[in-house]
């Protein structure tokens, strides 16, 4: 188990998690709809194995290019410590038990579950072909707030779309600084990034650029609905969290990129979720 939990870097769930926690509370508070502890795990089951299966298959599929990488050369499969063959199986695993955990959650979740798939497994492919791979990652994990919300609801709204939004936007943008690490190794083999096409200073710009617009998009659902004081606390802290990392991280220091990928990131999403729901607990 401690072998899988490092192959899918499970504490990485942190960054869509609790996106998916807003999408579920706002369908409670902007519809009739009750709470219900069973549709909460089921969607909580849905978020593990989906992205796990999504993580877990990305590392199966780059472990040749992962083995050429001296930064990744270390992951699991290239290092033996999982199998290939034991990788896919758990991918196959995790997509199952989504499937089935949508099953016992509304119809229109079941349906939708092979495109919630396709879309996570497939960003894996999109580095080979297109420097848009970091807006596909994106939109995969822009996918939490929306599914969300259609556990609760089965019907769609705008509002957690301007969620999903904000959540691509920002992740493709984090992504797009993570991958200036490996800007050269890309470049020279042939892979598509944004730094491999823009170089460092060019994607530190489109980064910016992503994440201003994600913290438009989280503020734009205070017009759409009421919010209180602890809500737009919450879109302050995101947004100083957002240009905070990009001060840390510079075309000539990448010393501290995991602390803007990890740490920040982290702490951006959960901070903003935990305002979001105090403001309905308390101003609600």
């Amino acid at each position: 188990m401690k072998k899988y939990m490092s192959l899918v870097l499970f504490a990485h769930s942190v960054f869509a998690l609790p996106f998916a926690l807003i999408g579920f509370f706002l369908a409670l508070q902007t519809t009739s709809h009750t709470f219900d502890w069973k549709k909460l795990i089921l969607m909580l089951v849905c978020m593990v194995t989906a992205r796990s299966a999504a993580m877990a298959f990305n590392r199966f599929l780059d472990r040749d290019i992962d083995a050429k990488n001296p930064r990744t050369a270390m992951r699991d499969i290239p290092a033996g410590r999982v199998s290939p063959q034991n990788a896919l199986t758990f991918t196959i695993v995790n997509c199952l038990l989504f499937v089935a955990a949508t099953y016992f959650i509304n119809t229109l979740c079941f349906l939708l579950s092979p495109v919630a798939l396709f879309v996570v497994l497939f960003y894996s492919y999109t580095k080979r072909f297109t420097p848009l791979c970091h807006l596909v990652l994106g939109v995969g994990l822009g996918l939490a707030p929306v599914g969300a919300y259609l556990v609760v609801t089965s019907q769609f709204h705008v509002i957690p779309v301007f969620y999903g939004i904000a959540v691509m936007c920002w992740s493709g943008g984090f992504d797009i600084i993570y991958a200036l690490q490996d800007e050269e190794f890309d470049r020279a083999n042939g892979l598509k990034s944004i730094p491999a096409y823009f170089g460092a200073r060019g994607a530190l710009r489109i980064s910016e650029m992503l994440h201003v617009i994600s913290f438009i998009f989280v503020l734009l659902p205070a017009h759409y609905m009421p919010v209180g004081w602890f809500y737009y606390l919450g879109v302050i802290f995101y947004g100083v969290l957002l240009v905070y990392q990009h001060r840390i991280v510079s075309p000539n220091d990448l010393s501290r990129v995991d602390r803007a990928f990890m740490t920040t990131n982290g702490v951006a999403s959960v901070i903003f979720a935990v305002f979001y729901i105090m403001d309905i607990v308390f101003l609600g």
